[in-house]
């Protein structure tokens, strides 16, 4: 359960005690259920001694903090995409619609973004704790949310991706291996010696690359050779991969820094720091326009992060516990935390390399 936060108010000023309250805009334009909301304008505080209302379609939300000119809100959990409305003695404002995501899946282990097949069904991870076996190691999820389990028998299944035949590869981190699933669910070991195999990416040309949180990004090519294709600082818990359509490889791997690297790998092994400044940066995706989506930490607030090529970061989406991020060719973005699925419509499309 979400812990609980007295809200703080401020009261208006008694010149503005007989305006209703005004919206200018709020921020981020999308969140997970329980997420944190800012909402800026004026005559938004307390009237009369009573505090504002807001509701998120129709849904009464938790005020964390309210001003004359800004209020912070929780997202109501059985709240859906909707009209955003704050409410005080003075009358009401509304803008909208707020996106609020959807939870297709729960009781899962996702521990970096999910993968999402060409007919848009969901895979993602029971991955357990290290070295202990899970009854099934990745759920198959329709779009509609429902989860069937796919793969057994995978020790702490972790990295997901697709290959440009539309076979689906998963990393083992306990076993350093990966493997070829076929459309059964049956799987055949394809790599080993891959140390703590976390991450994994396929590039238009079918090279794999798969991530050794200690330290080594792998290349395996489509006859199965082998390469070290880079080496970065070690992660404290996972790299976590993505390839533009130049075969740019992007890397994220937490360390204890508060201000994370996103790495950039390009196809000959260049390795150069892209971006600077994300705390706890995990699973990403890239988008049709070649911006980065990934969950992380922006200026201490939480969600999905999206960064452009020119350096600029903001926050698309708040929320708690993301760790991944997957654009589905149905036109949503899939979301994992590390207990559940969601989507919830970000108005981006992704980078299609195969």
């Amino acid at each position: 359960m979400a812990p609980f936060h007295m809200p703080r108010f401020r009261a208006q000023s008694e010149s503005d005690s007989g305006s209703g309250p005004r919206i200018d805009n709020f921020s981020p334009g999308a969140a997970l259920p329980l997420g944190e909301i800012q909402i800026s304008g004026a005559n938004l505080g307390p009237l009369q001694a009573a505090a504002p209302a807001v509701t998120v379609d129709g849904v009464g939300a938790h005020i964390l903090m309210c001003r004359p000119s800004r209020i912070i809100m929780q997202v109501p959990a059985p709240a859906t995409a909707g009209m955003l409305e704050v409410r005080t003695a003075a009358g009401s404002a509304h803008t909208g619609p707020l996106q609020v995501a959807r939870e297709l899946n729960s009781e899962l282990h996702p521990v970096t973004s999910p993968a999402v097949s060409r007919s848009g069904m969901i895979y993602a991870t029971i991955s357990g704790q290290r070295g202990k076996p899970t009854p099934v190691s990745v759920v198959r999820i329709s779009p509609d949310g429902r989860g069937t389990p796919f793969v057994e028998g995978i020790l702490n299944a972790t990295g997901l991706a697709f290959n440009p035949e539309g076979d689906l590869f998963v990393t083992s981190r306990a076993e350093g291996t990966v493997y070829r699933v076929d459309s059964a669910g049956d799987f055949t070991q394809y790599a080993g010696g891959m140390g703590v195999a976390t991450g994994a990416a396929f590039d238009g040309g079918g090279n794999l690359y798969v991530g050794d949180r200690s330290g080594t990004i792998f290349k395996i090519d489509p006859e199965r050779r082998i390469f070290v294709h880079a080496t970065l600082e070690p992660s404290i818990s996972a790299y976590h991969l993505a390839v533009d359509e130049n075969g740019t490889l992007y890397v994220t791997g937490p360390t204890l820094s508060s201000h994370d690297t996103i790495w950039a790998i390009e196809p000959n092994g260049d390795t150069r720091a892209w971006y600077r400044g994300l705390g706890r940066p995990q699973g990403l995706a890239v988008a049709r326009d070649g911006s980065l989506y990934l969950a992380a930490a922006l200026h201490g607030r939480r969600g999905i992060v999206r960064v452009t090529g020119d350096g600029n970061a903001s926050l698309v989406l708040s929320g708690q516990n993301l760790v991944g991020i997957a654009f589905s060719p149905l036109g949503s973005a899939i979301l994992t935390t590390n207990e559940a699925v969601y989507d919830v419509d970000l108005g981006v499309e992704g980078q299609n390399l195969f």
